[in-house]
């Protein structure tokens, strides 16, 4: 899309969702795919042509999950709960959440975080990051560490051998 493309507005659910799944590697996606099959995300931010942050409305379908458990060294993490009672999985554990309730994710901190859709129902909630270079991501329960460069997510073993 050029400047003059990018819609004025939008219906935020009508917005088509993101083709591919995930970005993570074909090994990590045949461990977790099932559980990230259940993720749909709706790249609003890109359909405006932001570039400083992203904004995805985000439905987890029941047994879905987010993310694997990530905590980023320069990216700032924020959602925002819209629909369904997901859980929050952090460093402190557990915490559940439910529509109207928010939760940030300062980068740096080291916590790594993702939510899990354990009911029966959709969970639908806004997330908005910023895009920070230098992004470096930990997945501390998982063989995995990205690193942000040049705009593409790179991954790599937690050795540094690239997937």
């Amino acid at each position: 899309m050029t400047e003059s493309t990018f819609p004025i507005a939008a219906v935020a659910d009508q917005v088509p969702p993101r083709t591919r799944k995930s970005l993570y590697p074909q090994a990590i996606l045949d461990a977790h795919g099932a559980r990230l099959e259940g993720r749909e995300k709706r790249l609003l931010g890109e359909l405006f042509g932001l570039q400083n942050f992203g904004v995805n409305l985000t439905r987890l379908a029941p047994e879905a999950i987010s993310a694997l458990r990530h905590a980023h060294s320069q990216q700032d993490e924020f959602i925002y709960i819209l629909q369904g009672c997901p859980t929050l999985y952090t460093d402190a554990g557990p915490t559940p959440l439910s529509p109207g309730m928010c939760a940030g994710f300062k980068a740096g901190s080291g916590d790594a975080h993702r939510l899990v859709n354990e009911t029966a129902n959709d969970v639908v909630y806004l997330e908005i990051g910023d895009r920070s270079a230098g992004d470096q991501v930990v997945y501390p329960d998982d063989d995995l560490q990205a690193a942000f460069v040049d705009s593409i997510w790179r991954f790599l073993h937690k050795d540094g051998t690239p997937y």
